[in-house]
This record gives C-alpha cells, structure tokens and sequence, in this order.
C-alpha cells in the first residue's frame, strides 16, 4: 500500500490494465457482480474525497496530505442482487444457495469478489508502476452514492486511489512501521493446526 502520491494524471493505457485486471478477477459462479465507479481526472477526484472524507481532513490532513495528489479514484461496488440472480439459474439449482435472498447467504460472496478485484487492483498498479492504497469511506458509502448516482443496493466496500509513485526509494509506512510481520510457523500450519 502506498499512501503518499505524487501529484499527475494516470496514464490512461495503465489505468485500462488495471481496471482489466480487476474484471478478471475471481467470481463466484462467474457472476461478475462487481463495477467499478472510475474516478480520474482531477476535478472528479476532488470531488471524490470531498465525498469520502471529512472536511477537517481535507483542510489538516497533516501527514496524509500526499494521499490527496491520488492521480485516480477507483470505487469498487457490489450488485449482491446479481448474486442473488445467478444462483436462482438453472445450472446453480444444486447449490445451497440457490433460492436464498443475500441476507440469508452465510457468506457475502459479493465482497469477497470485490475484495478480490481489489487485490487485482493492487498488484495490477504495482505492475504499472504506480502506487496504490486501499482504504474505507471515513465518512461511509451514502456521501459517495449520492454524488456519483450509484444505484440503490450496491453495497461500496471502499475505494482504491491510484497515484504517481514519489519519488525517491520507497519505504514502508502505516502499521507495518509498527508492527512486525508474524513468524510463517505460527501463521502457516501445515497437515493440521
């Protein structure tokens, strides 16, 4: 994750690798239930955290700054009507979901999908070159849907900005500057636990 930009536009043709990427992610019974809202140029991505953000951060957001000169925003949103409608076709009828209502499902695969073609995103601006960072709305999804007319019943599980890399090396920031990474033998468990 990289959460200082510097500032300029995405090169359209890596912003269409990216966005590529993310539509051959995983999906669960390829239902590609997941859009994308692209936000990239920079009145629109202005108008993005003015949506995601505070005011009190976007007039103070001291180290956070940087975030702001994000060349794009990319809004991944969840249709978990389209998952709904999948599994009630006729190739789906052994599963046991089929006939449930999303609330019903004991798992979201609708986010699980997003988060899947979040992860594409990532590793597809890190192929690119670019730097990435996925975060939550602060201010939650209903600033967002308003202002850019998302359609009722998505679920937005937050948003990925996508920015000019600063330069210089890079080094590691946020929790990891803090934390260190667990051992592999206690996260990794071979034959059983």
């Amino acid at each position: 994750m990289t959460r200082a930009f510097r500032a300029g536009p995405i090169p359209g043709e890596s912003l269409d690798n990216i966005l590529e990427a993310a539509r051959r992610a995983p999906s669960a019974g390829f239902t590609q239930g997941v859009d994308w809202l692209v936000l990239s140029s920079q009145p629109d991505v202005d108008r993005f955290f003015e949506a995601a953000t505070e005011e009190s951060f976007r007039s103070d957001p001291g180290p956070m700054a940087v975030l702001l000169h994000a060349g794009a925003a990319l809004v991944p949103v969840a249709d978990p009507e389209a998952y709904v409608r999948r599994y009630a076709e006729p190739d789906k009828a052994a599963s046991p979901l089929a006939g449930h209502e999303a609330a019903a499902w004991d798992v979201a695969y609708w986010t699980v999908d997003a988060a899947f073609a979040v992860m594409s995103v990532l590793l597809a601006a890190e192929d690119e070159g670019l730097g990435a960072l996925f975060f939550w709305l602060h201010r939650g999804p209903e600033p967002l849907v308003n202002a850019f007319g998302i359609p009722p019943g998505r679920e937005v599980i937050g948003a990925v900005a996508i920015g000019l890399l600063p330069e210089g090396p890079r080094r590691p920031s946020g929790s990891p500057t803090r934390r260190q990474r667990r051992p592999f033998d206690d996260q990794v468990h071979f034959d059983r636990w």
